[in-house]
């Protein structure tokens, strides 16, 4: 399994040390085998660690981002409520090229450094000696083998490289100096590289070549690779390449990995296991491999069950699958002797609660109406946001518009009371004016053309707390003639009936990135995804070069995408900064996406055992990916689990 290759690295780990800090230089000379692995290295089918790590291993700090330093050891058990989500592997273990600390700030990673020039020219510097999984080279070769060989592959990619790839339609000039150096460069600014790189769900612009080149028409025998296309049961070696390319499904065990645990389960199961990855690059000051922890433990489970489970303790760390709601059966289980502890987390997202309604919706009357943004006042003005503040969260969220948060430099308090105080009389009047004054003798409004005036609100009908909030709203909106109707969805056909356009209106989360810093790029507040719910067919548009969707028509939208265009072209932060500012603006006064309630807390279930998860964190999907943020390599059982 492993390669038994000896090299000269531990010559070279001495040499290193007198070069390196104090710090990485006692950790260069104290390595410690790991007794998961000792029984490999000593039957010869595993390097021993020193050559094992790269030749510059991360040296992590943890008395200085007060931690302490941990034992070896130990399974971690968790739980999600898909098959599919064994990928939060990917976004837990947060192993990046370029990642952001605890304070929000981007750091080498994977890399051993990276140099930014004007935002043109990127020079990625990888750590000499760095392994996959498997024990082959990590060099600029798995980068050359992606871009060339991959994204520029009409049989692997039909649509080109990635959109965060192209500026103004360009992709970048990639090369590759020599084996641990990538340089990007495009002739007009690329801002927000750096940051996609960090994200919670990774662009992966590099891929384990010795691997694939096994299963790729240019560099596999002909008969190989027909025999193995044969065997999968494919059309084509692309069919086959792709299946077996899922760096973030993280379904194929065999695929080589660099995150701090590999999948060491095949097919579906309810459990799978992921142990400890032999090659990690990271180390702590003491000389020891991260992760701390030997294996974790990922469990299948009905989504009803999570809250369930972790009150029986069937859980060591849990946040997916619980919300507020079920903090009170928690802290009952945690009293009466569980072994755990229930935090409470801010949520780092700009709206746990909100009402998005399609503006590209199929059905012309409707769209009109829902397009009228006196429309969509009124239905904002309409909320009794305490009252859901008090039902659902005893006051801990924060009420208002969707907006940026505090942590953010473009919070505005002006911006998240937006249109959102409640005043029915005010709702009343708007929608007068809006010529939807016409009422049925049950005193309901209707449409121009007479149909009632029924809203129905899609859901993903996987948060009691948004059925909750619906209840209260139904009641409100009742005041003001509107009918809500709340139809729940599976999650995945909620999305597609958005995106084509036959969903009236849609609840989800706000922007996953309520702390956006000047760095961060503002297109999700533009029409340039389909993910974004009040304009699918904008977002389509854009995603596909005007192949599919429908262009943004009306001014503020269009507006929108100016100022995303300005925030890529601006020279200075200020610049930046500036389009960030009336971005939200337009959105306070448009209502795109109608918000509730912010910073709503969320319970982190945390055995007792467990240390260095950290008491306050923000549980954020990006930035931050959930765990991802605080490390969970750093985590460990006292006394090894």
């Amino acid at each position: 399994m492993f390669d038994t290759t000896r090299s000269l690295i531990p010559a070279a780990m001495t040499v290193l040390a007198m070069t390196l800090s104090p710090l990485a230089a006692a950790a260069a000379n104290t390595l410690q085998e790991s007794i998961f692995w000792k029984e490999e290295v000593d039957s010869g089918n595993l390097p021993p660690i020193d050559e094992r790590l790269p030749d510059m291993p991360l040296v992590v700090d943890l008395e200085a981002k007060g931690r302490v330093l941990g034992t070896p050891g130990g399974t971690l058990s968790t739980m999600v409520t898909r098959s599919k989500d064994i990928r939060q592997m990917v976004v837990y273990g947060y192993s990046r090229l370029i990642g952001y600390d605890e304070n929000y700030e981007l750091k080498a990673d994977l890399l051993e450094s990276f140099e930014n020039e004007d935002n043109r020219k990127f020079t990625l510097r990888l750590r000499p000696g760095h392994k996959w999984s498997d024990g082959t080279p990590f060099t600029a070769e798995d980068f050359r083998y992606w871009w060339e060989d991959v994204a520029n592959n009409p049989s692997l990619s039909p649509a080109g490289p990635p959109d965060f790839l192209l500026v103004d339609g360009q992709p970048p000039v990639i090369t590759f100096p020599d084996d641990t150096t990538v340089v990007l460069e495009w002739t007009t600014p690329n801002p927000s590289f750096l940051q996609t790189l960090a994200q919670a769900r990774p662009p992966f612009i590099y891929r384990p070549s010795t691997f694939l080149k096994k299963y790729h028409e240019k560099y596999a025998d002909p008969a190989s690779i027909a025999a193995l296309v044969d065997d999968a049961r494919v059309k084509s070696w692309a069919a086959l390449h792709n299946k077996l390319d899922n760096m973030y499904k993280y379904d194929n065990h065999e695929l080589p990995t660099l995150q701090p645990w590999m999948n060491a389960t095949s097919g579906k199961k309810i459990r799978h296991i992921f142990v400890r990855n032999p090659y990690y690059h990271r180390i702590d000051s003491e000389g020891v491999q991260l992760p701390y922890i030997d294996v974790v433990e990922m469990e299948i489970v009905a989504a009803g069950l999570v809250a369930a489970k972790s009150n029986a303790g069937e859980s060591d760390l849990q946040g997916r699958g619980l919300d507020f709601r079920n903090t009170s059966i928690l802290k009952k289980g945690e009293s009466e002797g569980g072994n755990y502890r229930t935090l409470l987390w801010p949520t780092g997202v700009a709206s746990q609660i909100a009402i998005y309604p399609n503006l590209n919706y199929e059905d012309d009357a409707w769209r009109a109406v829902l397009r009228d943004v006196r429309v969509r006042r009124a239905l904002s003005l309409a909320i009794d946001r305490q009252t859901i503040n008090q039902a659902l969260y005893f006051k801990l969220a924060k009420p208002g518009a969707m907006t940026v948060l505090p942590q953010s430099p473009f919070f505005d308090q002006k911006l998240r009371e937006a249109w959102s105080q409640y005043d029915i009389e005010q709702a009343n009047a708007l929608l007068d004016k809006a010529g939807l004054d016409g009422r049925t003798k049950d005193g309901y409004r209707t449409l121009p053309d007479g149909r009632i005036m029924e809203i129905v609100i899609e859901t993903a009908g996987e948060r009691q707390e948004v059925e909750n909030a619906l209840q209260i709203i139904t009641d409100n909106w009742a005041e003001i003639g509107v009918k809500l109707v709340m139809r729940p969805l599976d999650r995945d056909i909620l999305r597609n009936r958005v995106y084509s356009g036959t969903t009236m209106a849609a609840v989800w989360f706000g922007w996953d990135n309520g702390i956006p810093q000047v760095y961060t790029s503002p297109a999700y507040l533009a029409p340039t995804d389909q993910v974004f719910f009040a304009w699918p067919k904008w977002g389509q548009y854009y995603q596909t070069g005007g192949e599919a969707g429908e262009p943004p028509d009306l001014p503020e939208a269009q507006r929108l995408m100016e100022l995303v265009s300005e925030w890529e072209h601006a020279t200075t932060d200020d610049q930046r900064a500036a389009a960030w500012r009336e971005m939200l603006e337009i959105h306070a006064d448009q209502v795109y996406g109608i918000g509730t309630l912010a910073e709503a807390p969320q319970p982190i279930v945390v055995n007792r055992q467990l240390r260095n998860v950290p008491e306050k964190g923000m549980w954020a999907w990006d930035p931050g990916a959930h765990f991802g943020i605080h490390r969970p390599d750093e985590f460990f059982f006292e006394n090894g689990g």
